[in-house]
């Protein structure tokens, strides 16, 4: 199982930094491969996290951060594609993808999930433009339902979803 995990790219504070062990912490219960599309920001919170607990983690890295320092027990990508290039592979990559706030890049890549019938989880709460998606997009986003997006409080409730195969994806019959 491949879980993308999108998060902010910026500053975090110590809250942030709980909530992805709550989230690390609900993966467990898969032990899936985790992919992020950086290594800065809170993706770096969640790859140091997630290799401290001996998952499997792949950065798929834009070609504007290609050359940043990585850490030694993740497999690396370098796309040679831009920021929203490179979300398409990370989201098509996954078979899950978890939202752990942040701004236009993650309401994107949730959009694309959402896009692909992808299962997603937003995490709620965050302080991040993320936590409006909720207020557009209560479950869906059109009337294709592609697939649900489920918004939890839970940081580990979150991983734990991420995990479960298919979590609350209802197709449209007909």
């Amino acid at each position: 199982m491949q879980v993308a995990i999108a998060a902010h790219s910026g500053d975090y504070n110590d809250e942030h930094v709980k909530a992805v062990r709550g989230v690390v912490d609900g993966l467990m219960t898969c032990r899936p491969t985790v992919l992020l599309g950086g290594y800065w920001g809170l993706m770096r919170v969640v790859a140091d996290e997630a290799i401290s607990r001996g998952l499997r983690v792949v950065l798929i890295l834009p070609i504007e951060h290609e050359d940043i320092e990585t850490p030694s027990g993740a497999i690396v990508v370098r796309t040679g594609m831009e920021f929203r290039e490179r979300s398409v592979v990370l989201v098509r990559s996954s078979d899950s993808v978890v939202a752990l706030g942040g701004a236009a890049g993650t309401i994107m890549e949730v959009l694309m999930a959402y896009a692909m019938g992808k299962p997603t989880i937003v995490l709620k709460g965050t302080g991040f433009p993320t936590d409006r998606l909720e207020l557009a997009f209560p479950d869906y986003v059109d009337q294709r339902r592609t697939s649900r997006i489920v918004y939890v409080a839970d940081p580990y409730e979150a991983g734990r979803l991420a995990c479960e195969s298919r979590p609350s994806v209802v197709k449209e019959q007909g």
